[in-house]
């Protein structure tokens, strides 16, 4: 068996540009929602070696950037979906946009392999692992925040486990998600050493510690005391923004929100995209006149306190408006993606919270001047751009706990999701993933399980299609409302765990591992030469 390996490692030497795309291709496996983390282990391996034997600078450049390209087309193939959803531009350049975007994206793993390439390139397989591992968590890094950051899809999200336990990502308190990519990059570098130096024993060791670190059950924790009802009410991204059926789509809210417990102290949480009303004050009447229940923000607000009841407290997703003057006309200068608190009055309980990582082309066209005039539009529906929030931030809702709130795709950036000055008891993540495709939720899913690890803190999704959960603070999914459908959870937030190590140094742990991990390559590279 061990000759045929060899005799395919030596096929694909001769390959190398091909095969760096098919282990881009195998990496990406290893995500949700297929999740055969084996193959995106042996992906990873297949990257690493490939590297190492690179004969230069920019033929490992070359490689990383090709595994990158493959990786992140078939990771990301859920954004060609959003395309389908808007009418300005023809959804076939959805699958345009995708590839064209991991030409980008596949810069980063090019980076991490060119540093490992100028660092250790003349070490063994098993050093240039090590060093492989610290530049790959420092390029992960850095694509969660060059040019605004896309950090979805972190490699070590391979490593999470089955929704109802947390997997090898239980480490992620002592790691951060960057340095849990650089384990997986050295757990699939050992197995490759493994293989290579024909220790089948050794090899069959280390899948078994895989399989028990992957499966090992979470023990049970106690609940939490804070009542909530959490509600998926299904509304499909075609008829979202179709103002004849906004009055449908509240009633359909509004019967999954009634109060089962009436008197009891509750909070009430709406998805990202649950309340078409205008509920601010002061805008110019003929915003309300086009949205808004009677056209009156006051009876918009007061009816939603009448459906959730006494007792309860409701966070929801809704959409505000930045309002200026232009030539002595008032209008709407831009929008914010914001969540709103109401009491059972229909009163604001505190300021709120406006979403501060935007979505590129989502909610916002970057470079306007240049694209719009090529017809080029935002996915999201409107013609104004949404504006960025200040940050992290905790709300005291009083009796109702301290919230920290993450809307949509925010919840993917390590060490971006909560207010380290004011900690919160639980993150409510408010999204709307209707345009998601069937890649996009369980993969946003997995991401939200893995800040509630790092963190020590539950999260709350509340979706407009799914997949809506409760996750808490050990990221296992405690009930979860599947796609397509309309339904509710009720029960209790779950208790947050005491402060990680992560929640108190944030990303400087990952870029700390990343340090320890490139010196120890470098130090054990010099003593191997002298």
């Amino acid at each position: 068996m061990m000759d045929g390996l060899e005799k395919f490692a030596e096929r694909i030497a001769c390959w190398p540009r091909l095969a760096a795309l098919a282990f881009g291709l195998l990496a990406a496996l290893g995500f949700p929602p297929i999740h055969a983390w084996p193959l995106g282990l042996i992906g990873t391996a297949g990257l690493v070696w490939l590297v190492s034997r690179a004969a230069s600078r920019r033929r490992a450049f070359a490689l990383g950037w090709l595994f990158g390209v493959a990786h992140f087309t078939l990771a990301n193939n859920w954004i060609a979906t959003a395309f389908t959803y808007q009418a300005e531009m023809p959804a076939a350049l959805g699958w345009v946009a995708v590839p064209l975007l991991s030409l980008y994206l596949a810069i980063y793993p090019a980076l991490a392999a060119l540093g490992a390439h100028m660092l250790a390139r003349k070490s063994g397989f098993g050093l240039f692992g090590v060093a492989f591992a610290g530049c790959w968590i420092i390029a992960e890094w850095l694509r969660s925040w060059v040019f605004t950051g896309y950090a979805w899809d972190p490699l070590g999200l391979m490593l999470l486990g089955p929704w109802d336990r947390p997997g090898i990502a239980a480490a992620l308190p002592w790691l951060g998600t960057y340095a849990l990519s650089g384990l997986a990059v050295l757990i699939a570098v050992a197995f490759g050493a493994l293989l290579a130096r024909r220790k089948a024993l050794g090899s069959g060791i280390l899948v078994a510690l895989l399989c028990a670190g992957m499966y090992f059950p979470a023990p049970k924790e106690a609940e939490g005391t804070l009542a909530f009802t959490l509600v998926q009410p299904d509304l499909r991204q075609e008829e979202l923004n179709d103002a004849g059926k906004f009055e449908e789509q509240f009633a359909r809210i509004a019967k999954l929100t009634v109060n089962r417990n009436v008197g009891g102290k509750r909070l009430v949480l709406w998805p990202e995209s649950a309340v078409p009303d205008y509920l601010q004050d002061g805008y110019p009447q003929r915003y309300y006149d086009q949205l808004t229940a009677r056209g009156d923000p006051l009876f918009a607000r007061r009816r939603i306190g009448q459906v959730i009841g006494p007792g309860s407290l409701l966070m929801t997703g809704a959409v505000d408006l930045e309002i200026g003057e232009v030539d002595g006309y008032r209008k709407a200068l831009g929008a914010r993606n914001s969540v709103t608190v109401l009491d059972s009055e229909g009163r604001f309980v505190g300021d709120g919270y406006d979403k501060a990582h935007l979505v590129p082309y989502g909610e916002y066209l970057a470079l306007r001047w240049l694209l719009e005039p090529l017809g080029a539009s935002r996915l999201v529906a409107g013609s104004i751009d949404f504006w960025p929030g200040p940050g992290p931030r905790t709300l005291d809702l009083g009796d109702y706990g301290k919230a920290g709130v993450q809307i949509c795709y925010e919840i993917v950036f390590s060490g971006q999701v909560a207010d380290r000055a004011n900690r919160p008891d639980y993150i409510f993540n408010p999204s709307n993933d209707g345009w998601f495709g069937s890649f996009g939720p369980p993969q946003h899913l997995a991401q939200a399980r893995l800040r509630a690890i790092e963190e020590g803190l539950p999260v709350l999704r509340a979706t407009t299609t799914g997949i809506s959960a409760v996750i808490d603070a050990r990221g296992v999914v405690r009930r979860h409302i599947g796609m397509h459908r309309a339904d509710r959870i009720d029960g209790f937030v779950p208790p947050a765990a005491s402060p990680t190590l992560f929640s108190h140094l944030g990303n400087g742990l990952p870029l700390g591992w990343a340090f320890v991990l490139i010196a120890a390559s470098a130090v054990a590279t010099r003593r191997r030469a002298s």
